[in-house]
């Protein structure tokens, strides 16, 4: 699937320590001649943290983008009745973020930009990473790959010894999810 030309919403939320493997993933997609639609969760705009201030990752983005971050609800809200995207990645996707979109909970611009999109009958793909995916948010994740249009980008543990529980999707493959996605495909295997 050519996916050259297609509106891509890109969000981030809080999960700081993926966001250099995240970033070039965005990049590689603008690359490919899709217009890109930054989205960051207002904790991943507004937090410096040991992975790099928040100046630095804005900047990055919107260089890539060549757009304003859309950082607000108010701001992600016309998404849906301007049908802006052709498909919306959350990447990465924190368990905070897997359970408002699990429970239709809209009090973050990156959970509202996820309701207007699939509001429009469009893919979402969540590429995600929380350090309770085999616990707390295990069930959020059995709902959310239950749901129409919500595809997942592969995921496994990543720290199986010191964090038994913590899932992170591989985020090289967000592409890949990406193209089959828009055809209404899950990517296989879905678990790594």
């Amino acid at each position: 699937m050519d996916i050259k030309g297609l509106n891509i919403g890109f969000a981030m939320t809080g999960s700081f320590c993926t966001f250099s493997k995240v970033v070039p993933q965005m990049e590689r997609l603008r690359n490919l001649g899709c217009e890109v639609y930054p989205i960051m969760s207002e904790m991943s705009f507004g937090t410096d943290t040991r992975f790099g201030e928040k100046n630095m990752w804005i900047k990055k983005i919107r260089d890539i983008s060549s757009r304003e971050i859309i950082t607000t609800i108010k701001d992600a809200e016309p998404i849906g009745p301007r049908n802006i995207l052709d498909a919306l990645i959350i990447a990465p996707c924190t368990g905070n973020t897997l359970s408002k979109i699990a429970y239709a909970m809209t009090d973050s611009c990156v959970a509202m930009a996820a309701k207007a999109n699939l509001r429009n009958d469009n893919p979402l793909v969540i590429a995600v990473s929380t350090n309770d995916g085999l616990s707390a948010s295990l069930k959020n994740i059995g709902l959310l790959m239950n749901a129409k249009n919500i595809f997942f980008v592969p995921f496994g543990q990543d720290d199986c010894d010191k964090k038994p529980t913590s899932l992170v999707a591989k985020m090289n493959l967000i592409e890949d999810t990406l193209k089959m996605a828009v055809n209404r495909i899950q990517i296989q295997p879905v678990l790594m």
